[in-house]
Formats: structure tokens, sequence, C-alpha cells
């Protein structure tokens, strides 16, 4: 295995899932109803958006790259590490997937303690 600092996006998210492929039901729930809210409130976030590294527009369309991909792979992205990390953790996807899963162990929505642990070491910078 590789050293932690050298895997990319792809490779973290692989282990995420797993290590914790218990965990990822939920969170995949949990991604799908951000998903909706980001569509619900798209005019409101573009009013808002302040974050200089996407545009609230690449934002959004990130989200709706997600939501797409969750219906188009639900049982995979469930199931397999490949599959979730393949098509939620490459290119700029990775920004949006890391987001959301800040949002989800900081909100206390995870059932392993452990899970808020691998987030912290695999996602946060």
């Amino acid at each position: 295995m590789q050293p932690l600092k050298i895997l990319n996006n792809v490779q973290k998210a692989r282990l995420i899932h797993a290590l914790f492929i218990h965990e990822i039901p939920a969170f995949l729930e949990f991604l799908e109803a951000q998903c909706l809210i980001i569509e619900d409130n798209r005019e409101e976030i573009k009013q808002e958006w302040k974050q200089n590294l996407l545009t609230a527009d690449m934002w959004l369309e990130l989200s709706e790259e997600t939501a797409r991909c969750l219906k188009k792979f639900r049982k995979g992205l469930r199931d397999s590490s490949s599959v979730f990390s393949d098509q939620l953790f490459f290119g700029y996807g990775a920004i949006f997937m890391n987001h959301q899963l800040q949002q989800y162990v900081e909100n206390n929505r995870h059932s392993d303690p452990k899970f808020k642990t691998a987030v912290d070491l695999f996602i946060n910078p």
C-alpha cells in the first residue's frame, strides 16, 4: 500500500468504502437529499455564492452530475468500492464529494464514530 500522502482522491474514497461499507447506504441517502436541496435552491445558491475555488454554476453542475450518478449506479455505489470511488471521486467531483462527506460527519449522521476519524484522516488536509 502507498503512503497516505500520495494517495489520490479515488484511492482514498475506495479505502473509506472498503473499511466502512456499513456506512455507505446512509451516506448515499444523505448525498441524494443534499443534491435535491441544492436543486431546489439553485437561485439562492447563485446569489449567495462566495466560494473562490469553484463558481456557483460549477457547484450546481457537480451536484447534478452526482444526482445522475446516484440514479444510474445506485447498487454499485453501495456495494462496490471501485464503482463508488471511480464514479463519485474522479476529477472535480472529488471537491463536491469531499465537502459532502465532511457535512455528513459534522452533522453526526454517521453511526460508527470511527467513520468520522477516517474522513478526517483521508479527506481533510
